[in-house]
């Protein structure tokens, strides 16, 4: 299986370094954003209209405003119905059957039904983005007007969430024959699209679509979209009462608390130092468990989080969310600071004096580079630093031994091992699991466990074995902010870098 994620370093990073940057804004708020309409600022312009091309992070708002998804995700990132009422696996997990919904219509009159999640499920499978979600899917069938089957090639116990991360949108089969989802949307969702009163890179109105089949999910009449970047116009925004709900930045967050709004949170992306030759193939000593084990251990992960990301996280040497049922707080901490136990285990590994290597750099990773710097040069590791644009970093990065990373994370934890273990990613092109019989077994006994507890035990089991492996140097996992005034509340998910409107409320 490669699931690959297309947006994992430019959503986690832009999100990232919302948490460094200095408090913008100034003043006091005005009479106040009111709560009739939803006004919220997304921070990036909509990427697609067309589910199958659009950013599964930053493009939530817009498609869940237009768009009904097959399986949406409850606040615990459960999958759960949606236009598919309900589905059954088969007995080896290598069929899916969903029930659909009977009553629902497109914009241009079309009916959803069976053939339409076909057409819907061949373009997604099809999709530049959406194809992620549906590398195990072969093919797709029709059983009758209300019941379609996924057959799958190999089990894939993350197909539902990504389905309900963003990757199940169905849209009108007549425009996606057509080709002209690219000039705006053909949906069935809880809004219509006001492109009259919208302006591309500015703002995107939304009506409320009378008689929708799961209207009291969505409160607001109304609902505004702005794409504003530049979060200083954001946060200045908020307190003139242009906006009621804002991605965040966590160095606002006293001023947020001053006036008053909520204030939500989820762990969003792990920030440290991604190994890509945990095999010593390219430098020798990162082979050896004692040499990660070293740089794990040295590192002032919280002075980084308070320094660098204001606070906004979590220290933790996991990569499971925090929260997550594998997540273990009583085993975390193994590598808390402790220079003196880095250097006795360079020592023993044959390294007392270090070692040189090369390691690539790109301006949105330089407010970590002094901390990395300080801290290989303490155990004399030289860095030949390689500088270079950030689509080029992307494109190299695994290509060097070892790199700093701001990478996604995902609130599913089969999908979590999928995506930061066993796949071929850009950041973990050389997923490197069967060079580790140890590893690899445990992965095959998650993969093999009935979901549930014991495939959370399993899963849990090949967590503190990785964490002893130092598979990865993480030092903290960032959050996600978001403000809301007082009347709207906002749910984050861990996979989303802005919640589908599902997930923002009035109360």
């Amino acid at each position: 299986m490669t699931r690959t994620r297309t947006a994992a370093l430019f959503a986690a990073a832009a999100a990232a370094l919302l948490a460094i940057a200095g408090c913008t804004g100034s003043g006091a708020a005005g009479a106040g954003a009111g709560t009739d309409e939803l006004k919220a600022g997304v921070f990036l312009d909509v990427t697609s209209w067309d589910p199958a091309n659009a950013d599964i992070g930053f493009d939530g708002p817009y498609l869940s405003a237009v768009y009904d998804p097959l399986v949406a995700l409850d606040k615990d990132a459960k999958p759960v119905p949606a236009l598919a009422k309900s589905w059954d696996w088969s007995a080896d997990r290598l069929s899916l059957t969903m029930h659909l919904r009977d009553d629902v219509t497109f914009d241009d009159g079309q009916k959803f039904d069976s053939a339409a999640a076909v057409e819907n499920l061949n373009h997604l499978k099809a999709g530049t983005r959406s194809g992620q979600a549906y590398i195990d899917v072969k093919s797709v069938e029709a059983k009758d007007p209300s019941t379609v089957v996924l057959h799958l090639s190999e089990r894939d116990d993350a197909l539902l969430y990504f389905m309900g991360l963003g990757r199940s949108w169905m849209a009108s089969p007549k425009a996606i024959k057509a080709k002209s989802l690219a000039n705006g949307p053909d949906g069935s969702g809880p809004y219509t699209f006001d492109k009259a009163s919208s302006q591309p890179q500015s703002q995107y109105v939304f009506k409320k679509r009378a008689k929708h089949w799961d209207s009291a999910t969505y409160p607001f009449p109304t609902v505004r979209l702005f794409p504003i970047t530049d979060q200083a116009a954001s946060f200045n925004a908020m307190l003139s009462g242009q906006l009621n709900v804002q991605f965040a930045n966590a160095a606002n967050l006293p001023k947020a608390q001053q006036n008053g709004w909520n204030v939500a949170k989820k762990p969003a992306s792990w920030v440290g130092v991604q190994f890509a030759d945990r095999t010593g193939s390219q430098v020798k000593a990162l082979g050896d468990q004692r040499v990660r084990q070293a740089i794990s251990y040295a590192f002032d992960a919280a002075g980084i989080l308070k320094a660098v990301g204001n606070d906004a996280g979590t220290v933790t040497d996991q990569l499971w969310p925090s929260g997550s049922q594998v997540y273990d707080p009583a085993g975390n901490g193994k590598y808390k600071t402790d220079l003196a136990k880095a250097k006795q285990l360079l020592a023993e590994a044959g390294y007392p004096n270090g070692f040189s290597l090369k390691m690539p750099m790109s301006t949105i990773f330089q407010a970590w580079q002094p901390a990395a710097e300080q801290t290989f040069g303490q155990l004399g590791i030289k860095v030949d630093w390689q500088n270079m644009s950030m689509p080029d970093y992307q494109k190299n990065a695994p290509t060097f031994p070892m790199f700093l990373a701001v990478i996604a994370m995902d609130g599913n934890d089969m999908a979590t091992l999928t995506d930061q273990v066993t796949s071929s990613q850009w950041y973990n092109p050389k997923p490197s699991v069967d060079a580790f019989p140890e590893v690899k077994a445990l992965v095959q006994k998650a993969e093999q466990a009935q979901p549930g507890p014991a495939q959370t035990a399993a899963l849990k089991e090949l967590n503190t074995k990785l964490v002893d492996l130092a598979w990865w140097n993480v030092w903290y996992q960032a959050d996600n902010l978001y403000f809301s005034v007082k009347g709207i509340t906002v749910t984050p998910i861990t996979g989303m870098m802005f919640p589908t409107l599902r997930f923002i409320q009035r109360g």
